[in-house]
């Protein structure tokens, strides 16, 4: 059983959906029709594999969109890659709907995020549940997915590993360095981008009190 419950923060408990509707809009706005969920899945699919510094810059999402472009079959130019950025600049975070979960949960709750020090603003914003524990990477100066930073939340929960869920979107990130610790990692996977992943998985957050 369970004793304590850690969470990753982007696309796992805040999303923004607005974003890859604001990169269709703008394909087709220069005569690309794109499909909706392939622009999320080969977004998702790049964020596995590309570093998110804690503060990002327009030089950081140029080169991500560029990626991003490639893998949608698009040649990027600078006039596409600027008008991107515009259309995605300062979108809000918002909640997935199936964040409701946590007021249910009966176990202490914990972060453990690579963001920077709005975090625990951020938390505040949208969520009426209280984290007792959280980390992240700008003001914790460690980052997902170095053990050490694992290792920091196990310390400061004062927690046995084997005692410790922790749900994230990133097998490179969250579950592997997690899991190679002895901490439960839960893959939380609700677009199928993973559907023979090797590792714990879920498609919605309703589905976790089966795994505490």
């Amino acid at each position: 059983m369970a004793k304590v419950v850690f969470f990753d923060v982007a696309n796992t408990l805040l999303e923004k959906p607005a974003v890859y509707l604001a990169i269709q809009r703008v394909l087709k706005e220069h005569g690309f029709e794109t499909d909706i969920k392939e622009i999320i899945l080969k977004h998702k699919l790049l964020s596995e594999v590309i570093e998110f510094p804690d503060r990002t810059s327009s030089a950081f999402y140029t080169g991500f969109n560029k990626d991003l472009l490639y893998m949608l079959g698009i040649i990027p130019s600078d006039h596409l890659l600027s008008e991107i950025f515009k259309a995605c600049t300062y979108l809000p975070w918002v909640p997935f709907a199936d964040t409701s979960i946590l007021k249910k949960l009966d176990l202490p709750l914990g972060i453990i995020s690579n963001w920077n020090s709005s975090l625990e603003e951020k938390l505040t914003e949208h969520f009426q549940v209280s984290f007792q524990w959280i980390l992240g990477s700008e003001k914790e100066q460690i980052r997902k997915p170095q053990r050490a930073f694992y290792e920091r939340v196990i310390d400061r929960s004062g927690f046995d590993a084997q005692d410790m869920v922790y749900i994230g979107d990133s097998i490179k990130l969250d579950v592997e360095p997690a899991q190679s610790l002895g901490i439960k990692a839960i893959l939380i996977d609700r677009i199928g981008a993973y559907p023979n992943a090797s590792v714990r998985r879920i498609t919605s957050l309703e589905d976790l009190p089966k795994h505490l």
